[in-house]
């Protein structure tokens, strides 16, 4: 009997990865759980213990059990600067200081002494460890993962040292370019700083991957070189777990983080009027499954028909997370407010196609996540002004869950975008880098 072909081997240096939750974590390790179908090895090096805002341990499970993990202590200036407000909060535990949680001062001292970002310290001792790690197993492709973008000063260190090894850098999040970035107040010195550090690991990467159109346009714009498009998507197996529950009130689900960027005050201002011209008192609920805004809360608490009507619900484990879309009859997805939206891609996009569900768009209607909902058969994304639109939209979602129409659970149209699709593309990619 032949001899199976050995699997190439490739690195992937990621700092979010389970237990983290997360669209980033869920990126790579899809891709991990589906490369080894391709004949790809992957080893996966991450922090040990870094500084998570979410967690989900049942994401672990989803990890291969013959994959390789490699864990290195991260130092971070997160911690150090809890003790410091607890200390003058008298000793009270204090919440994680990730981004959405930082105070003024926070944000500003992260933002101009930090770079690019507080997972600096990680990147010394990162790329020492895989000086030996990459000369001992004769590592020939490298993968960094960005944001924390210093994740590709450790694939710049790794390549200085080996310039035979193929180097390939995944922006999940653009860098000088990121809209997050304003929040940070970074001064000009600042900005010249990331912008010389993302020139730097622009120029000496061997390949640049990216997640939608707009940043593909946006990184060859910066690099002069072409950039690969390898899009986020949706697990078939996690799809296969949803089992569709009758509701007794029409449910309509949004998914995750509403960031304060995020801004869905124009589609719950026409979706009042659409309620109340309908006269659909103790007949529907708009839900939040995820964190909110503490001002998303208050404006909430001060309008009478949404205080009815809306329910927040706490963030929950990804397993939960598909028992809700089994009671949900529409999600929800709102892209007004961001910086850049038409070529905003979140990750629950994809998920959202992969669960059947109709969807109510709100957004740039020419932008990529609106291109991907018309190819796919499963939407329109209206503009923010739409007020026809969307109620036409709301008034179809709404009917079909009267007369109890049921849509096909994975629409054939959608397959494009699954996992698995996706990951065969890129396994096809990488061995051609290491022909």
């Amino acid at each position: 009997m032949a001899e199976a072909p050995k699997k190439i081997q490739v690195l992937i240096v990621a700092y979010y990865w389970p237990p983290s939750a997360g669209s980033g974590v869920q990126r790579w390790l899809k891709f991990v759980k589906y490369l080894p179908e391709y004949g790809i090895a992957p080893v996966v090096l991450t922090p040990e213990n870094p500084d998570a805002e979410w967690t989900d341990a049942s994401l672990e499970a989803e990890i291969p059990k013959d994959i390789e993990v490699l864990k290195l202590p991260v130092w971070e200036p997160y911690r150090f600067w809890r003790r410091i407000k607890s200390a003058f909060k008298g000793g009270r535990k204090v919440a994680s200081n990730t981004p959405s949680h930082e105070s003024g001062l926070a944000r500003w001292i992260r933002g101009n002494f930090f770079l690019p970002d507080p997972r600096i310290f990680w990147v010394k001792p990162a790329a020492a460890f895989l000086e030996d790690f990459v000369r001992s197993r004769n590592i020939k492709i490298l993968i960094t993962t960005g944001p924390p973008h210093s994740m590709h000063l450790i694939g710049l260190r790794v390549k200085k040292n080996f310039p035979d090894v193929k180097w390939v850098a995944d922006f999940r999040d653009p860098w000088s370019t990121w809209g997050a970035l304003k929040k940070f107040k970074p001064s000009s010195i600042a900005m010249g700083i990331h912008r010389r550090l993302e020139r730097s690991v622009l120029d000496h990467a061997d390949e640049i991957l990216t997640i939608s159109p707009f940043y593909v346009r946006q990184l060859s714009a910066l690099s002069g070189k072409s950039v690969h498009l390898f899009t986020n998507g949706f697990d078939e197996e996690d799809m296969g777990r949803i089992h569709k529950t009758p509701t007794d009130r029409f449910t309509i689900r949004h998914v995750g983080i509403l960031h304060p960027e995020c801004d869905p005050w124009p589609f719950l201002t026409i979706f009042k009027t659409w309620y109340l011209i309908h006269g659909l008192t103790h007949k529907i609920r708009l839900v939040f499954t995820g964190t909110v805004t503490g001002a998303f809360l208050s404006a909430l608490q001060s309008d009478d028909l949404l205080r009815e009507v809306v329910e927040i619900e706490t963030p929950v484990s990804h397993k939960n997370l598909l028992d809700l879309y089994g009671k949900t009859d529409a999600l929800l997805l709102v892209l007004t407010g961001y910086r850049d939206a038409e070529g905003f891609l979140p990750g629950k996009l994809y998920e959202y196609l992969g669960t059947g569900l109709p969807i109510v768009a709100v957004g740039p209607a020419a932008g990529d996540a609106s291109l991907i909902l018309e190819s796919s058969g499963a939407g329109k994304m209206f503009s923010e002004d739409d007020e026809a639109g969307v109620q036409g939209i709301l008034t179809s979602c709404y009917e079909e869950w009267l007369n109890k129409i049921n849509r096909p659970s994975l629409p054939p149209a959608s397959l494009k975008w699954s996992r698995k699709h996706i990951t065969a593309d890129l396994a096809t990619f990488l061995k051609s880098l290491h022909s």
